[in-house]
């Protein structure tokens, strides 16, 4: 799934390639990608101006004239990208944004599980599910404090927790596994009874990783490409995801991997200490 490194990496790439362009036609190869009305969704698009695109989280905020906001997900496999308007449909298009120039933004999705909504701008954290996600890692609200206070209210384990989105919003799988092994903190440790000196280093772990992941413009473990059809480079970088049997890079001990959650999930048993 795009984390928020890729998704941020998708926003970039798609802003040179889009920005200023005028919708002609929108077409729905497959409807249900479009959660809000879906009618109006192509009726009102029609001659609207790409004036910018922003994100939260994991959410793509495509922003439009006539204070109008496409919210984009992408959840496990979707992309864009750009073609010419008659280059022929591969099977896994299912929108397609038609411009003015001839051009078309296309979206691509194996497992059709992405879902878009327009939606007035300014509307996000009331009309959508953005309003219920929690800070972004490397913002001013993300600090210290905060994420102690957080975490304490939490009875759940460390890995469940931080992949609900509702404390920190924007890490995935991949990246929770990640700072987790950073940390030294056991996927199954009970949130609340993490002491505060590792919590501490675990949200300074979060925003590194997301920092430089961001810099190496995300992780292609699966099918994630940007809007340039360009692959991420910080798989090269994944010290425990994917590499479960493997000997642990700070300690040697053999990498395991179980399921939390029904979610595949490494770590160290002897680095990675378990708070009850």
């Amino acid at each position: 799934m795009p984390e928020m490194p890729e998704v941020e990496t998708v926003r970039r790439s798609l802003i040179p390639l889009i920005k200023g362009k005028t919708i002609k036609n929108v077409t729905l190869w497959y409807p249900n990608i479009v959660a809000s009305d879906q009618s109006e969704f192509v009726h009102d698009l029609v001659n609207k101006k790409v004036i910018g695109i922003d994100r939260y989280a994991k959410y793509l905020l495509i922003r439009l004239s006539d204070n109008l906001t496409i919210v984009s997900h992408l959840r496990m496999e979707g992309k864009y990208h750009l073609v010419d308007v008659d280059t022929p449909k591969d099977k896994h298009d299912h929108v397609q944004f038609e411009f003015t120039d001839h051009t078309a933004l296309r979206y691509n999705d194996v497992r059709k599980f992405g879902r878009m909504q327009l939606i007035l701008t300014g509307s996000e954290k009331t009309a959508t599910a953005i309003g219920r996600l929690g800070v972004e890692p490397n913002s001013a609200d993300f600090t210290d404090q905060y994420f102690i206070s957080k975490l304490k209210t939490k009875k759940k384990n460390i890995k469940n927790t931080l992949l609900d989105q509702t404390i920190v919003a924007g890490l995935g799988n991949i990246y929770v596994d990640e700072v987790l092994w950073q940390a030294k903190i056991h996927p199954l440790s009970v949130s609340r009874a993490i002491p505060a000196d590792k919590v501490k280093e675990l949200r300074k772990n979060i925003n590194h990783t997301i920092k430089w992941a961001t810099e190496l413009h995300g992780t292609t473990v699966h099918t994630y490409l940007d809007a340039n059809g360009n692959y991420g480079g910080f798989q090269d970088k994944l010290k425990v995801y994917g590499h479960s049997g493997e000997e642990c890079p700070r300690c040697n001990t053999i990498l395991e991997k179980i399921k939390v959650n029904g979610r595949g999930t490494t770590f160290c048993p002897h680095c990675q200490v378990i708070y009850k």
